[in-house]
């Protein structure tokens, strides 16, 4: 079975998730918002200069778990899905997915982000399955640290590796679409590597190996 693997933020949806999440905690006032917002904004640049410290990205990330029952969490999740991430869902990227899915393709978004923020836009997305970071929970609380390999850089190669491990059927062929050159370490890996919406780095590798270069955009 061919394997259609999908970076989610700016890719399939028109925004950052990790990003929004923290706006959304400074919009209402979860978190300190002189503090929280700057760190927001400079995370993110890094990540966009592809010098991001993950770990050190995730201490901060994740620490607004931990500070939260789940229950609460749960309910600040569902108001943010509502508020700032459907307004960023693309009919394109809907799509997309619908088209491998018409031909049998086995549908998988590989993320950064951490999977308490992303699970719901996965779920909304209807695709097959998920790759997100992971956050560590102990006796029914995040405990703000992260739980094995973050889904970055290299670590989509690794983790999409030991998930593959017990699906062989998936490895025939496989598809890859992402916005940004920190995944160009798993678009080097699969048979149909595509840059969508691609941000100026990737852009120039997609031309000069003459990798498809698409928009989801409207």
């Amino acid at each position: 079975m061919t394997l259609a693997i999908f970076d989610l933020d700016n890719t399939l949806i028109s925004g950052d998730s990790d990003h929004a999440w923290g706006d959304f905690l400074v919009a209402e006032g979860i978190v300190d918002a002189g503090v929280y917002e700057k760190a927001n904004d400079r995370f993110y640049q890094e990540y966009l200069d592809g010098s991001l410290d993950i770990l050190n990205y995730l201490s901060f990330a994740l620490k607004p778990l931990a500070d939260h029952d789940e229950a609460t969490l749960h309910q600040l999740r569902a108001r943010f899905v509502e508020e700032r991430i459907q307004p960023i869902m693309l009919e394109k990227a809907r799509q997309l997915l619908d088209h491998h899915r018409q031909q049998g393709h086995y549908l998988l978004i590989i993320t950064a982000t951490n999977r308490f923020v992303t699970q719901p836009i996965a779920d909304l997305l209807g695709v097959d399955d998920l790759i997100a970071t992971e956050a560590e929970m102990k006796d029914g609380r995040y405990t703000g640290q992260v739980a094995g390999i973050p889904s970055f850089q290299q670590g989509k190669v690794t983790r999409l590796q030991h998930w593959l491990e017990d699906r062989e059927t998936l490895q025939r062929e496989t598809w890859f679409y992402s916005d940004s050159h920190n995944d160009l370490p798993l678009l080097e890996q699969v048979n149909h590597p595509v840059a969508v919406d691609p941000d100026p780095k990737l852009a120039a590798v997609a031309r000069e190996r003459e990798w498809p270069i698409m928009t989801l955009r409207d």
